[in-house]
C-alpha cells in the first residue's frame, strides 16, 4: 500500500510559479513510477507529466512540457512538479499518482492516488 499525499498549491499571478510536493509513504514507493494529473472545474481529469522509477525518464503532457518540470527525491519519498511561466489555464486540483512498471500517460493504469492540491492562476 501506498499513500501519497500532494501540497504546495496556491494562488499565483500569471506568469508566476509554484512547486508541487507528493509525500509517499509505504514500503514498495520506491519502485514506483509516478505520475501527475490535473483536473479543473466540470472538466475530466488530464495527464501533465510522469517520471519512471528511479528517475532517468520523464514523460510530458505537449500543454506544459517546457514550462513545468517533474523531478524525485527517492531519499525523501517525494515527488515534485515545478511550474513555470503559469497560465490561467493551468488552473485545477493537480493530483499525483503512482504505479508499478513503466510509467504512462493513461489514468486508469495508476494504482494509488493523492487527495489533490489546488492550483489557481489569476490573469
Amino acid at each position: 500500500q501506498v499513500q501519497l499525499v500532494e501540497s504546495g498549491g496556491g494562488l499565483v499571478q500569471a506568469g508566476g510559479s509554484l512547486r508541487l510536493s507528493c509525500a509517499a509513504s509505504g514500503r514498495t514507493y520506491s519502485t514506483y513510477a509516478m505520475g501527475w494529473f490535473r483536473q479543473a472545474p466540470g472538466k475530466e481529469r488530464y495527464f501533465v507529466a510522469a517520471i519512471s522509477w528511479p528517475g532517468g525518464n520523464t514523460y510530458y503532457a505537449n500543454s506544459v512540457k517546457g514550462r513545468f518540470t517533474v523531478s524525485r527525491d527517492n531519499a525523501k519519498n517525494t515527488v515534485y512538479l515545478q511550474m513555470n511561466s503559469l497560465k490561467p489555464e493551468d488552473t485545477a486540483v493537480y493530483y499525483c499518482a503512482g504505479k508499478l512498471g513503466r510509467y504512462s500517460s493513461l489514468e486508469y493504469e495508476y494504482d494509488y492516488w493523492g487527495q489533490g492540491t489546488q492550483v489557481t492562476v489569476s490573469s
